[in-house]
């Protein structure tokens, strides 16, 4: 698995990429991801450009291997953010939340490779007729923040049976077994998100960690499908409000001011009760706080010994 056609393209030693999570993936876990091997990416999420060059000079600092920045195409600062991501030089974007193709002709002319992450066939498509990009993310359902709404296991194959890039499987992962079947389903790296909240390296508050270690394979439930931007989070007093105000035919525009900063509240300050956990369904194998170095050997070590068993 190690050194193959995602790892020639990007230059990391692993085809394991951590995920951009707004308010979680900063530059202290994205630089232990690279250092272990894999691709470390700082999510943009909505944040200013001021911060996210910070974040990215702080990678930088920390690591002399390759890691990228996944940006959110609706942020109210993305021409900011774009002209960041030319100005520090860096050479890979994972894109999210809206159409990149606006930003196709000026990111290619810096020579950024482009990864767009998509949850549909159709989107895949579009986004591989566009110059610069070289692989796809590819996500089910099962994963945690902004899902679509087909699951890993049915989306995968169908994706690498209609574009010609390389295919990132994401959702539902979190073991070795999990990088497996994404392998057999025709994927070329695959991508964690929910192990590597509970990463010592990883900055979120304790009381999030604790909430993702504690939780079961029943924990998550989607809110937000009225509004068009289903969110998959782990079950609290916000989310059974959340829903509440959905079954009562809530405004789409109420709901959203419900959500504003509620990630936040979670990530930072801790408030896991009223705040928005997000979380995929894996969460509930997740059961220990490890070096990010320890998650992604457990995830190659458990990939070989799947495999092994599968073809002794």
């Amino acid at each position: 698995m190690k050194n193959n056609e995602i790892c020639e393209i990007l230059n990391i030693e692993v085809p394991i990429f951590q995920g951009g999570m707004a308010w979680v993936s900063d530059s202290s876990l994205a630089a232990a991801v690279s250092n272990a091997g894999g691709l470390g990416i700082i999510a943009a999420g909505n944040a200013p450009k001021d911060w996210i060059v910070d974040q990215i000079r702080k990678t930088k600092e920390l690591t002399n291997k390759p890691f990228a920045l996944n940006i959110m195409l609706l942020s109210p600062f993305i021409d900011d953010v774009i002209d960041a991501v030319i100005e520090e030089k860096v050479k890979i974007v994972v894109t999210g939340a809206g159409n990149p193709g606006k930003y196709f002709k000026k990111l290619n002319e810096a020579g950024v490779k482009i990864i767009p992450v998509v949850p549909t066939v159709s989107q895949a498509v579009r986004m591989v007729r566009n110059d610069g990009v070289v692989a796809l993310v590819a996500e089910g359902a099962e994963a945690g923040g902004h899902i679509g709404v087909t699951n890993t296991m049915s989306l995968i194959p169908q994706i690498v049976d209609a574009v010609d890039v390389p295919v990132i499987a994401a959702g539902g992962i979190a073991d070795g077994r999990g990088v497996a079947a994404a392998f057999c389903l025709g994927a070329k790296a695959v991508q964690v998100g929910t192990r590597f909240i509970v990463a010592d390296e990883c900055s979120v508050s304790e009381e999030y960690k604790e909430k993702v270690i504690k939780a079961k394979d029943t924990s998550t439930i989607v809110t937000g499908s009225s509004t068009g931007h289903p969110v998959r989070i782990l079950k609290n007093k916000f989310s059974k409000l959340f829903k509440k105000l959905e079954d009562e035919n809530t405004s789409p525009e109420e709901l959203e001011k419900l959500g504003a900063g509620k990630l936040r509240s979670a990530v930072v300050d801790g408030d896991v009760d009223n705040g928005s956990v997000m979380a995929g369904q894996i969460a509930g194998m997740v059961k220990k706080r490890e070096s990010c170095e320890s998650i992604i050997n457990d995830l190659l070590e458990g990939y070989e010994r799947t495999i092994r068993e599968v073809y002794e």
